[in-house]
């Protein structure tokens, strides 16, 4: 039989401290459980994260396609702009108000001296002519036509005879002195 040989000094000390027999051993159950209730919560962790990214990727998505539908209507609409603020949009436009083109332009001076000869604008004839355009009160009494009759019919009041056919299209002018003709300095270069 062998015999354990004695210890001296500081391997006796500690042999006193931790005896070298197999006394109570820590419980492996507590450690087990701990580790996979860490493992699990980890899991459930990186789940719930992958969830919360896939949701808001998705709702990136609809907000690039809302940006997109949002952007073609913007320049749908700033199509329309420039197709009815083109001059000869505006100018159809005008004529169909019965507008009608100026002459040619006349200044003031700060002193009250005019510069260039004022004339009425030319009316336009024949196939250039705009309808006229009816009286405010006509436009206002006018009744639309329905499915089975004929064309809109104006009321009474627009075909009152006591307002002549003319008087919505002309403009009174009064007569005035004639205007003298300016002579105008000549431009220089640069302006």
């Amino acid at each position: 039989m062998s015999r354990k040989p004695e210890l001296r000094g500081r391997a006796a000390r500690l042999a006193r401290i931790f005896p070298a027999g197999r006394g109570p051993r820590a419980a492996r159950t507590p450690f087990v459980l701990l580790v996979v209730l860490l493992l699990g919560g980890g899991l459930i962790g990186l789940l719930v994260l992958n969830s919360a990214l896939s949701e808001g990727s998705f709702k990136l998505d609809d907000l690039q396609k809302q940006t997109k539908n949002l952007t073609d209507e913007e320049q749908a609409l700033q199509r329309d702009i420039d197709a009815y603020s083109a001059p000869d949009a505006l100018q159809r436009r005008a004529r169909e108000l019965g507008m009608v083109p100026g002459g040619d332009p006349v200044f003031l001076d700060p002193d009250g001296t005019v510069k260039g000869v004022p004339s009425p604008a030319a009316l336009l004839q024949g196939a250039d002519a705009a309808p006229a355009p009816l009286a405010p009160e006509a436009l206002g009494t006018q009744t639309p036509a329905g499915p089975g009759q004929g064309p809109a019919q104006p009321s009474a009041a627009a075909t009152d005879a006591s307002v002549p056919p003319t008087a919505a299209a002309s403009v009174p002018v009064t007569p005035g002195p004639a205007p003298t003709p300016v002579t105008t300095p000549t431009p220089t270069s640069g302006r």
